[in-house]
């Protein structure tokens, strides 16, 4: 069966499916905002109207960075239902290139396309990417909504992909800040800056915007105005008798001894105010095994998970970013 294309001006974007056409029509009517969904992993997901042209300077913003224009050619194995599907085909209207949609599943990049000059992808669609027979063919990769597992990022570099992690969310139309897969700090799209906050959480500044600042609530180190590297959600520290730990720390330097999806959050303990517990989706599990590799991998006692508990399936967002919760 032929495929088929939308043209817009120099922009041609294949296999467009209902999502996407319904976001075209709703780009190029009359009202200057588009209605949009946060993720919810952080909370309950929210009705939120973004401003079009916040979202075209967030498209040029990244095909600048990206050198996208009209020679290149991208492909979206992402929904349009979503921000991140939302913006690929904003980026192609901007740039004039060649856009072709793929049905969203574990499985994208299953069929030639030639020279891709970025590609859009979740967490969870990573190792299909580097299974792939045509992952050379790949110039640029950007991996939102989720947290890279370090072992995942290893796999990426000992395969040569140029893959960038996103820092962003659905307020700021995508990433304001990108890190180059296998380095530690994320560096500022074109016309953003950053500063702390009184808790040491990351203030975004973006005059062009129509939002200017955003405060968030991720604690990170700044290296200068446009440069930082993240350490974890202030609403996710941990305070166990006194002693602040980020869970997000610990999960990446115990994700090399644990297979199975996991993560650590604070629960209330009567002694300590709050103890270090970890959920594993693995109902067969042996937690004094757990316990004893992860004493063994772990110098700080403070981050040695108390409590382990194992469960059959975590809830998840859309990106399959896992839902923190006490089980």
């Amino acid at each position: 069966m032929a495929n088929s294309c939308i043209k817009l001006g120099r922009t041609i974007i294949w296999n467009a499916d209902d999502a996407a056409k319904k976001f075209i029509e709703q780009w190029f009517n009359t009202s200057p905002y588009i209605d949009a969904h946060t993720s919810g992993s952080t909370g309950t997901p929210k009705l939120i109207s973004l401003p079009k042209n916040d979202m075209k300077l967030s498209a040029l913003s990244t095909c600048q960075k990206f050198s996208i224009g009209q020679q290149s050619k991208m492909v979206m194995p992402l929904s349009a239902n979503y921000i991140a599907g939302k913006m690929m085909i904003v980026r192609a209207i901007v740039s004039g290139a060649e856009l072709w949609i793929e049905e969203p599943s574990n499985n994208p990049l299953n069929q030639d396309y030639g020279t891709i000059d970025l590609i859009p992808i979740v967490p969870s669609q990573i190792n299909s990417i580097l299974a792939s027979k045509y992952r050379h063919n790949i110039q640029n990769i950007i991996i939102g909504g989720g947290a890279i597992p370090p072992t995942t990022e290893i796999k990426c570099t000992s395969a040569n992909l140029n893959a960038y992690a996103t820092y962003g969310m659905t307020e700021t139309c995508s990433h304001v800040a990108i890190r180059k897969i296998g380095e530690t700090l994320y560096e500022a799209m074109p016309g953003i800056s950053f500063s702390l906050d009184s808790r040491g959480c990351l203030i975004i500044t973006a005059p062009q915007y129509s939002f200017k600042e955003i405060t968030t609530n991720d604690i990170v180190t700044i290296i200068d105005s446009t440069h930082f590297e993240w350490i974890g959600r202030w609403d996710n520290v941990i305070n166990t008798g006194g002693i602040k730990v980020f869970p997000e720390q610990i999960e990446q330097k115990i994700s090399e001894i644990i297979s199975d999806p996991f993560y650590i959050i604070g629960t209330p303990n009567e002694k300590w105010g709050e103890c270090v517990t970890l959920y594993i989706e693995n109902p067969q599990v042996d937690i004094n095994q757990l316990k004893y590799n992860i004493a063994n991998h772990l110098n700080n006692k403070y981050e040695r998970p108390t409590k382990i508990v194992a469960v059959a399936e975590f809830k998840r967002t859309y990106s399959g970013k896992i839902k923190r919760e006490a089980l």
